[in-house]
């Protein structure tokens, strides 16, 4: 068949590079967007995906991450958001390991030289969508759209609604889907391959290649439009639906057929009740998408919990938005498939596919989605944005030629906007501070942003403020649980106690499954000394969360307090089942079975204890109390402290007050915040003082 160059091309106001030359200068475009980004922190979902993820760490079983969802959970659980992506779970693990740990330097540099490879590879993409598939005499692939597929890739490459796919080391995600299917699409292309002479080959094994690609089902539909006028087309579709199928019916197996668990704060139009406004609301955030790609400057971390009020009547002013989306679409379609050139119906037609398709799966229309809108979705959409804005240019150029110099300028324009957008965005997904604090002034109404920037200044140690932003997100939201709790956690730290209790009984009210809150007013009710109403929360908190460790040394607090010594024993004895490594509840049962007289079995929980932990000083100072009392010195002293703190203790319980003096000295130059040391230091040297005074 053949192709001749796409006649719009030369207008493009850029110079005809070579291949190589072209990708070169598109995947330092995308570098130089992004490369500020590569020293960040972990931010947002990086946390459960990556920090808090046992999937990534070398002691976990590698066949973990094909049963496991994106976050680490089981999938079969009903927790779990059925986000099966083992692929990047993959590499997560691989950044791990050659880092030996957590370093996030790895993990950023990964994501923007993977956003470089893919903005390179779609000047092949844009050229074969653009020109058609066409081969010189050495079986070469030809641009015949080198302009057009050079400037689409260049407003892939710096366009800012990509920073959070890239400058978030979660988005990897979507760097890897678009990956594949840049490479299934360049692969099927390599199962034709017209000869000199204008026969058409067929590649049964290119097709074959392609599909183990493709990343998703979905993209398959675009790897078939286009083909419709090529032989052997029954075979190719036979191939192509067969082996989605075979995709599709594993990927079900795996996650199983239940689907994941959304509330209405994450995506509200899809409770709406009335089924007309869903649909309007659902129009809504395709508006708010298509925005995102003409004017990508309101960027946010996150879209939900009222960041977009429902459109609750047809009278809504912003009803007008979804009709002028309407609008461009159809005229977009039309010309598409009503215009004389053949040229301009293939760019228009295929642009318009890159651009809806892969946006379908978050379209709300087979299933519902966990957002509302979010940026990392348009990833791929985008290039076909691109492509339709490049076609615009080019047609603009043909059609007001004298304008032609006016179009270069608003070009260069546009792309050093971009690049600059970009560089300001991605150094705000360097830290949460930025990231968060970003967001107040796009989505003011949105309670997760106030959530997530008092959670911010809490951890940071600014209590006050925080107060601030949580008071504030339960403001927006009333039946915001999390930062209900929080915010009763600060509250209690401040001894405002009777307030504490208040938000987080409202909390678990709301929530009744919400078993740190539960935990949480059980601490607060103790404090309280409503002794009865506390253990009763401890056993809520233990009921909907079966291994919670924490919860049972709350309790054994709990316990103490009321002198219930062996119930405190048995609940601190459960502590450190589910947690071995549950200092506190080690230390607590070897202090109170030391107070009660047990000292015997105090030394055998103290030893128990240091198999554990051989390290723990704060252990080692407790036995060392016990060991003391039994007159155990030398044999306590030679096998189990080589640290000075206790050996301090028991020269000082020994009766060897100048040895004590010289390794409680010697502890506080290591360690001047060590427990308890410098307390019985300063009593050692009153008795030493006394002993002078009183001597002859």
């Amino acid at each position: 068949m053949a192709l001749s160059e796409v006649h719009w091309d030369h207008q493009i106001p850029l110079p005809k590079l070579a291949p190589v030359r072209a990708k070169l200068t598109v995947a330092l475009v995308a570098l130089l967007c992004f490369i500020n980004s590569y020293d960040g922190e972990f931010v947002f979902d990086d946390s459960e995906a990556i920090v808090n993820n046992k999937d990534l760490k070398p002691t976990t079983p590698l066949n973990n991450i094909w049963t496991n969802d994106f976050w680490g959970s089981n999938l079969s659980s009903n927790s779990s958001h059925k986000s099966y992506r083992p692929l990047t779970v993959l590499t997560f693990r691989l950044n791990y390991l050659l880092a030996g740990g957590l370093q996030p330097i790895g993990f950023h540099m990964l994501n923007i030289v993977l956003h470089a490879i893919i903005s390179a590879l779609m000047i092949d993409m844009f050229a074969i969508l653009i020109g058609g598939l066409a081969y010189d005499e050495k079986d070469k692939i030809v641009n015949l759209a080198p302009k057009t597929s050079l400037l689409a890739a260049l407003f892939f490459a710096a366009h800012p609604v990509h920073t959070e796919s890239v400058a978030g080391i979660v988005g990897r995600a979507d760097l890897l889907c678009a990956l594949f299917f840049q490479l299934s699409f360049l692969t099927y292309c390599k199962a034709f391959n017209t000869g000199s002479e204008g026969d058409d080959r067929f590649s049964v094994r290119w097709v074959v290649v392609s599909l183990l690609l493709c990343a998703a089902a979905i993209l398959l539909f675009l790897l078939t439009v286009g083909d419709v006028v090529r032989t052997g087309l029954l075979t190719r579709l036979a191939l192509m639906a067969l082996g989605g199928l075979a995709m599709l019916y594993a990927r079900w197996r795996i996650m199983g057929t239940g689907p994941p668990a959304f509330t209405e704060v994450d995506n509200p139009a899809s409770f709406a009740e009335n089924i007309f406004l869903r649909i309007v609301n659902y129009n809504y955030y395709y508006s708010l998408n298509a925005w995102l790609l003409l004017c990508p400057w309101w960027l946010c971390f996150d879209w939900s919990m009222g960041c977009v009020p429902l459109i609750k009547a047809a009278t809504d002013w912003r009803t007008a938005w979804l009709l002028l989306l309407w609008c461009v679409l159809i005229g977009l379609t039309s010309q598409a498939l009503c215009s004389q050139d053949s040229q301009r119906r293939r760019t228009l037609t295929l642009g318009l596919v890159l651009l809806v398709v892969p946006f379908l799966p978050a379209c709300n229309i087979f299933f519902r989605v966990g957002f509302v809108v979010a940026e990392r979705v348009l990833y791929l959409s985008s290039a076909g944005y691109c492509l339709l804005l490049a076609y615009s240019l080019g047609h603009c150029c043909c059609r007001w030629n004298k304008y032609k110099k006016l179009v270069c300028v608003a070009v260069l324009l546009l792309l050093c906007v971009y690049v600059a957008r970009c560089a300001l965005r991605s150094h705000q997904w360097r830290t949460e501070q930025s990231l968060f604090t970003s967001a107040l002034s796009v989505c003011p109404l949105n309670a997760k942003v106030h959530y997530n920037v008092g959670k911010n200044l809490a951890d940071r140690g600014n209590t006050t403020a925080a107060i601030r932003y949580y008071r504030e997100a339960v403001r927006l939201h009333p039946s915001y649980v999390h930062a209900m709790n929080n915010l009763g956690n600060i509250l209690k730290e401040r001894n405002e106690l009777v307030e504490a209790e208040q938000l987080l009984s409202k909390a678990v009210s709301i929530q009744p499954d919400f078993a740190a809150a539960w935990m949480n007013l059980g601490i607060v009710q103790n404090s309280l000394q409503k002794f009865e109403e506390a253990e009763l929360s401890y056993w809520n908190a233990i009921r909907f969360r079966k291994k919670y460790p924490d919860c049972y040394y709350n309790l054994g607090r709990l316990y103490a307090d009321q002198n219930r010594h062996l119930d405190a024993l048995n609940a601190w004895r459960n502590a450190t089942v589910l947690k071995p490594d549950h200092s506190l509840a080690w230390n607590n049962m070897v202090i109170l079975l030391d107070n009660t007289g047990n000292l015997g079995q105090a030394e055998l929980i103290g030893r128990e204890a240091l198999k554990l932990l051989p390290s723990d000083h704060t252990i080692m100072f407790s036995l060392a109390n016990v060991l003391g009392k039994l007159q155990k010195y030398k044999v306590s002293q030679h096998k189990h402290f080589p640290f000075f703190p206790p050996s301090a203790v028991l020269y000082h319980r020994w009766g060897k007050l100048e040895l004590a003096k010289k390794h409680y000295e010697l502890s506080l130059k290591l360690d001047p915040e060590a427990p308890g040391t410098r307390d019985n230091y300063n009593m050692l040297r009153r008795k030493l003082d006394q002993l002078q005074r009183s001597a002859p």
